[in-house]
């Protein structure tokens, strides 16, 4: 049974992948997304904001069961603190590959 606390965050999570989409304009083009700046940056704050509740999830919880947990952690540490060396390309993957993966993972965790 995940806390009030826990919920909180995971909506959070989910509020910011959804913001992605709002973002992108609901397409996936990279050529799109590496010519705007204002795109990239409004992606990368709403990763900040998902590691920076997962995060928390973890301090909550060690072993929350999110895939990755750690590493999305770590990118949201890279986008804050050397954001002059952010790569579009790996930005770019994390979009496409991983978070369609936290999406399913954190609404079966809210259906539980």
């Amino acid at each position: 049974m995940i806390t009030l606390e826990e919920k909180k965050l995971l909506v959070d999570i989910l509020t910011s992948i959804q913001s992605i989409d709002e973002h992108l304009e609901g397409r996936r083009i990279f050529e799109e997304y590496k010519s705007s700046k204002t795109k990239r940056r409004a992606v990368e704050r709403e990763l900040e904001i998902i590691g920076e509740a997962i995060s928390k999830l973890l301090k909550i919880s060690p072993e929350f069961p999110i895939s990755y947990a750690r590493l999305i952690v770590d990118l949201r540490n890279k986008v804050i603190h050397a954001y002059d060396n952010v790569d579009d390309v790996i930005i770019w993957k994390v979009v496409m590959k991983d978070i369609p993966i936290l999406n399913k993972e954190v609404n079966q965790l809210l259906i539980i």
